[in-house]
């Protein structure tokens, strides 16, 4: 297993110090606007890239809006586990169960996320998420922790990191929940951990 304890502490120095602004999504008429332009293209289909942001979803139109999806089959090693997607540790965390959320960090994006119905467990009861038969809360700086140890795993694939680095916009994610009670990673959350890690690969090997 590669080291990566310098890139984490280089990272969480970096967004120690990052100042990051949440660009807000306003509606018009019924019409989601971000930055003044339509969420919404000419089809009627929501709007993956534009030259101001791009708006990550995995079934969005758009050069980099599926592929910087945390549903996207990116495999990497996350503490000693083999995972296929960013989105595997996410809904593994909703199991207490190892060998069932070992099962879970297998699958790949969308499969992981349909695969929490198999789940007993509800985390939002007791705001409890577990790694490896230990319980973390949701709420917790040991969960953000954890959280920037994750996408530091992640980016040694290659070429998730490369698609960060080449990003040139803000990284949005549109359809993404705001409260944390409802949600293992909100929108802010996210957005500030993508946009982060891009402006932090800048200039990096």
């Amino acid at each position: 297993m590669k080291d990566i304890s310098k890139e984490l502490q280089e990272f969480k120095e970096f967004k120690k110090n990052y100042k990051f602004e949440q660009k807000e999504i306003e509606e018009i008429d019924g019409i989601k606007y971000c930055d003044g332009i339509s969420l919404i293209d000419e089809d009627g289909d929501e709007l993956g890239d534009c030259e101001k942001w791009i708006n990550v979803g995995y079934k969005l139109k758009g050069p980099h809006a599926k592929v910087l999806s945390n549903l996207f089959p990116y495999k990497f090693e996350f503490r000693g586990k083999q995972l296929s997607s960013i989105e595997s540790f996410f809904q593994g965390a909703k199991f207490k169960d190892v060998e069932m959320q070992n099962y879970v960090l297998e699958y790949s994006g969308l499969d992981s996320n349909r695969i929490k119905v198999a789940s007993d467990y509800n985390w939002r009861i007791t705001g409890e998420l577990y790694w490896q038969g230990k319980p973390v809360n949701r709420f917790s700086e040991e969960y953000d922790d954890l959280l920037d140890e994750l996408y530091i795993s992640a980016i040694q694939n290659p070429l998730y990191r490369n698609v960060l680095k080449k990003c040139d916009r803000y990284i949005l994610h549109a359809m993404g929940e705001t409260e944390k009670t409802e949600t293992v990673f909100t929108r802010y959350e996210f957005e500030k951990q993508l946009n982060c890690l891009k402006d932090f690969l800048k200039g990096r090997d």
